[in-house]
């Protein structure tokens, strides 16, 4: 703790904090991205069953991203068409982005009823 002299001298700075999938996504929403590669990859310590996580190049910045997919089953596949957004998965290091369900080449999740706006599926 800093006494009232320090403080009049120099005062406090304040911290600038930097969003890691704003750096990843050129601080817009989404962005579009073609998938490269499709894969598991298995969590962190307390959790257990494999997530679908895909590899993929944003379109304009050519950079080379991991996007987790929501959601049960999909329909990926290489060079197919996907929209990202920001989101961090906790229990998959790395992986900071997902993928956007019902735009571009992945479909929504098919028989899904609750949550709907999530995973890309329209009403009855």
């Amino acid at each position: 703790m800093s006494n009232l002299i320090q403080l009049l001298r120099k005062k406090r700075k304040k911290k600038i904090v930097v969003k890691k999938a704003g750096i990843k996504l050129n601080s817009n929403p989404q962005r579009k991205a073609v998938c490269l590669r499709v894969l598991t990859i298995s969590p962190k310590k307390p959790n257990s069953a494999n997530r679908r996580v895909a590899k993929v190049k944003t379109l304009k910045y050519s950079t080379f991203l991991t996007v987790k997919i929501p959601g049960e089953k999909h329909n990926l596949q290489q060079h197919s068409t996907i929209l990202i957004c920001g989101g961090r998965s906790k229990d998959l290091i790395g992986v900071h982005l997902k993928a956007v369900r019902g735009k571009y080449d992945l479909v929504g999740v098919v028989g899904r009823k609750t949550s709907r706006s999530l995973y890309g599926v329209k009403s009855q």
